[in-house]
C-alpha cells in the first residue's frame, strides 16, 4: 500500500503490523488485534503499542518520495504512555514528525483501535541515516 517505497521487515512481518500511508512527516501502521498479542490479561502486551509507536515514529521522518533514497532511523529516546483498553479488532497507529533538523528529529504518535478508542501516545527522538 506505500506504492512499493517500503519493504517491511521481517519483525513487522512477524507481528503482523502494515504501513498503510505514507507521506512527508507522517506514517499510519495498521496491526490485526490477534490472540497470539495478548498479555496475561487478553490484551495487547505493552510492548506490542511501543512498537507500534516506535515504528510509526520513526519512519514518519523518513520520507524522500524517491525509491531510489532510502532513509532509516534509529530511535535514540522513547517514550509512551499507555492510556486505554482497546476494544475493536485492529490497532492503527499514526505517527508525526513534529521537528528536528538534518540528523536528528522529533516525532508525536498517537495508538487506537478501530472504534476510535484512544489507547496510547507517545514521543520520541531519532536520528536519519541515508543507505
Amino acid at each position: 500500500m506505500t506504492d512499493g517505497l517500503d519493504t517491511p521487515s521481517n519483525f513487522a512481518r512477524h507481528l503482523g503490523y502494515e504501513l498503510m500511508e505514507w507521506r512527508e512527516d507522517y506514517a499510519r501502521y495498521e496491526m490485526p488485534i490477534t490472540d497470539a498479542l495478548g498479555n496475561r490479561g487478553g490484551i495487547p502486551h505493552g510492548g506490542v503499542h511501543a512498537t507500534l509507536i516506535d515504528s510509526a515514529m520513526g519512519i514518519s521522518g523518513c520520507w524522500t518520495g524517491d525509491p531510489e533514497v532510502r532513509k532509516t532511523a534509529l530511535t535514540l529516546s522513547l517514550n509512551v504512555q499507555y492510556i486505554g483498553r482497546p476494544v475493536g479488532t485492529r490497532l492503527i497507529c499514526e505517527g508525526f514528525r513534529t521537528g528536528g533538523g538534518r540528523s536528528t528529529f522529533f516525532a508525536e504518535a498517537v495508538l487506537r483501535d478501530d472504534t476510535g478508542v484512544l489507547v496510547a501516545k507517545g514521543t520520541g527522538v531519532f536520528r536519519q541515516r541515508t543507505s
